[in-house]
Order: C-alpha cells, then sequence, then structure tokens
C-alpha cells in the first residue's frame, strides 16, 4: 500500500477485505468520521459491505496493512 493515502480522498473507495469480516469481503467507504474537535486528525472511517450492506467502523490506518486490506475488489 502506498503512503500516500489520505482519510479525507478514502470516500466511495472499494476495498477488499484479506479475511472476511462478518462473512463480508467487499466493502466501500461510505463516511470519513469527522473528530471532535474538527481541527483534530481523522481516525475513524464507515465501511459498508457491497452484498450485505452491514456496516463497520474502523480505523482508516487499517486500510494500509496488505494483510488486512487490498485495494480495490480482487
Amino acid at each position: 500500500m502506498t503512503t500516500s493515502l489520505h482519510p479525507k480522498k478514502l470516500l466511495l473507495g472499494k476495498w477488499t477485505a484479506t479475511q472476511p469480516l462478518a462473512r463480508d469481503k467487499h466493502f466501500i467507504v461510505v463516511e470519513v468520521v469527522l473528530p471532535e474537535p474538527p481541527e483534530a486528525a481523522v481516525e475513524w472511517i464507515e465501511i459498508e459491505a457491497v452484498m450485505s450492506r452491514r456496516r463497520h467502523r474502523i480505523r482508516w490506518r487499517e486500510l494500509r496493512d496488505p494483510a488486512l486490506w487490498r485495494q480495490g475488489w480482487t
């Protein structure tokens, strides 16, 4: 994964979990959770499973770990 991954550019990004998450493998970033206070760094995102529509809140930096996530749908 490249180090240029930035949380504010993740919205609507497509990701594949290397290990299924609650039996889901393909996800879309549906929300970048804005911090309180607003000047704080973004830490969380919400991903939604393509098939089941289940949502999960994860730390956006987890997407940098190739053992957990692959960019795109593979």
